[in-house]
């Protein structure tokens, strides 16, 4: 093979419409935009606009709304607790806190702080200090003898 041998793959690249280039091509003159109007005309911008309808965006009806200073909670679940634990990347019988989840890399980032949650199962006695946790996450660290304490 030789480099004035090299071809594209088939269907790699398709040809760009040349607007503009007489009757014949099919797209000359107007450019498939049609005869005058807004939409005939370079830069146009209607995006929602319906004729001088009024918009279905502002037609439809707006409920609730998003919580400004809302805290956002880094998520851990009981089961990704224990799955470290089993795979000895945290050790269950020191207290396991946010500085300690985050440098042994089941966090990434803290957040507002960590909030634990039931999901999986919880096999091992551990201490836990956190910012928050479910009500079914405290109850599986109290069934095998461990202790939940929220920080404040």
């Amino acid at each position: 093979m030789k480099l004035n041998e090299l071809k594209e793959n088939k269907g790699a690249y398709k040809t760009k419409k040349r607007l503009g280039r007489g009757p014949g091509s099919g797209v000359g003159k107007t450019c498939g935009r049609g005869l005058k109007g807004q939409k005939s005309r370079s830069g146009v911008s209607i995006n929602g606009f319906e004729g001088g309808q009024m918009p279905i965006y502002m037609r439809l009806p707006k409920r609730g709304f998003n919580v400004p200073n809302a805290k956002k909670y880094s998520v851990l679940n009981i089961g990704q607790l224990q799955d470290f634990i089993d795979r000895k990347k945290i050790d269950p019988k020191n207290e396991i806190n946010e500085d300690l989840l985050s440098s042994s890399g089941i966090i990434s980032r803290k957040f507002d702080g960590v909030r634990l949650l039931g999901k999986g199962e919880l096999k091992t006695k551990v201490v836990v200090k956190l910012t928050g946790a479910s009500k079914n996450a405290i109850s599986a660290i109290e069934k095998h003898g461990g202790t939940f304490s929220k920080l404040s």
